[in-house]
C-alpha cells in the first residue's frame, strides 16, 4: 500500500465491534473555505482525485458525466483570468450546468449586497457556488446563509484553497512527495492569500517550509505557524527543492513598502544565479500574473526548471476533484 492510499483510509468499527479499514471517499463538507478545515487525509484525497481527473483531459472527448444535472455559479466580484477559467472548463468537463455573474453587468453595481445577491442566487437552486471576493472572510459568510456549497475562490488577503492544492498537486508530481522537501515562499508575504493557504497545506503535509520578503512585506508573528521566516533570499533558496515566487500585490498597497520595483529586484528577484543556490533539480513556481522584471527575470519563468504553465493546467485537474467531491454523482465517472 502506497502512502497516498493509506493516507486515503478511515478505521471504523463493524458490526462485530471489530477493527478494519475502509477508503474514505468523501470530504467532511459540502464547503470549501479554507485549507485549514482539511486534514492530510482529505488533502491527499483531492490530490488523488486529481490524478484521474487530468487524466480525463488528455482523452479525445474530454468530458465525463459525473455533475450532469448538477448548477455551478460562478460569482466573481474581482478580476480573474486562470482561476475562473479554469473552473469554467473543470465544470464543463463534468458535464454541469455553469452561470457565469459578471459582477460589473450584475445589480451588485446599483447597491446590491452580497447577502441579497446570494439570497436571490440560492432561490435558484443552485448546487455550488464558486466566490472570489476583495473581503476577507466573506465566502465563510455566504456558507452561512446558503444551502449551496461554496468553494472560496480567493477572498481579500485571507486564502485561496483551490491554489494551494494544485501547488500541492504539482509538488507532488515532480517530487514524488511533499513531506521533508525545503519549500521557499518569496515576495510580497503580506498582502497573499495564496501564501497562507500553502503554509497551512505544505505544513500539514511535512514540508519544511521558509518565507522569505522584504521587512516591510514580513508579516509580523509569522514564524508561530512553524515557517522559517528570513529577509536574506540567498539564505532561503540554499538547497531549496522548490521556489515559489509571488507577485508585488500593488492594488492592495497603501503607501511605500518598496524604494522602487528596480531595486526590489534587485534584492529579492529570482535571477538564474540566485537559482543555482537550490538543489540541482529545483522547481520554481509561480502562481501568477508574473511581472517579469520585478519578482522573476524571465530566464527563470521560461527556464528549464520552471513549471508554472503546469500548475495552470494542474488547476482543471485539482478544481475538477474539488467539485467531484463536493457534489460529484459517484457512479457516474
Amino acid at each position: 500500500m502506497t502512502g497516498s492510499e493509506s493516507a486515503n483510509r478511515v478505521t471504523v468499527l463493524n458490526d462485530a465491534n471489530e477493527t478494519s479499514i475502509m477508503p474514505r471517499t468523501t470530504l467532511r463538507s459540502h464547503h470549501l473555505l479554507s485549507i485549514g478545515d482539511l486534514d492530510s487525509d482529505e488533502i491527499n484525497l483531492i490530490l488523488d482525485t486529481a490524478e484521474a481527473m487530468k487524466e480525463i483531459g488528455s482523452r479525445t472527448i474530454k468530458k465525463v458525466p459525473a455533475l450532469r444535472g448538477k448548477t455551478i455559479v460562478n460569482l466573481f466580484y474581482e478580476p480573474s483570468t486562470r482561476t475562473r477559467t479554469s473552473f469554467e472548463i473543470a465544470e464543463k468537463r463534468l458535464s454541469a450546468d455553469s452561470l457565469n455573474i459578471a459582477v460589473t453587468g450584475s445589480s451588485v453595481v446599483k447597491g446590491e449586497t452580497l447577502f441579497d445577491t446570494a439570497r436571490n442566487l440560492e432561490a435558484m437552486a443552485p448546487d455550488i457556488i464558486v466566490l472570489r471576493h476583495e473581503a476577507s472572510g466573506a465566502p465563510h459568510q455566504l456558507a452561512g446563509i446558503c444551502r449551496a456549497g461554496v468553494i472560496n475562490a480567493g477572498d481579500g488577503m485571507h486564502e485561496h484553497p483551490t491554489q494551494a492544492l494544485l501547488d500541492g498537486f504539482t509538488i507532488r508530481a515532480h517530487k514524488g512527495r511533499i513531506e521533508g522537501l525545503k519549500v521557499v515562499i518569496v515576495g510580497d508575504l503580506l498582502h497573499s492569500r495564496v501564501l497562507r493557504s500553502n503554509i497551512l497545506l505544505l505544513r500539514e503535509l511535512g514540508a519544511d517550509v521558509w518565507v522569505c520578503g522584504p521587512p516591510t512585506l514580513m508579516p509580523q508573528g509569522i514564524e508561530r505557524f512553524g515557517v522559517h521566516a528570513t529577509t536574506k533570499l540567498d539564505e532561503a533558496t540554499e538547497g531549496a527543492d522548490v521556489i515559489m515566487m509571488l507577485r508585488l500585490q500593488r492594488e492592495r498597497m497603501q503607501g511605500h513598502f518598496v524604494p522602487s520595483l528596480r531595486e526590489y529586484f534587485a534584492v529579492y528577484g529570482l535571477t538564474v544565479e540566485r537559482v543555482e543556490r537550490a538543489k540541482p533539480d529545483v522547481i520554481i513556481m509561480h502562481p501568477g500574473p508574473v511581472n517579469r522584471g520585478v519578482e522573476i527575470a524571465s530566464e527563470v519563468a521560461d527556464g528549464p526548471y520552471s513549471v508554472m504553465l503546469e500548475q495552470v493546467a494542474n488547476g482543471v485537474a485539482v478544481r475538477m476533484a474539488v467539485l467531484y467531491l463536493l457534489a460529484g454523482n459517484p457512479d457516474e465517472m
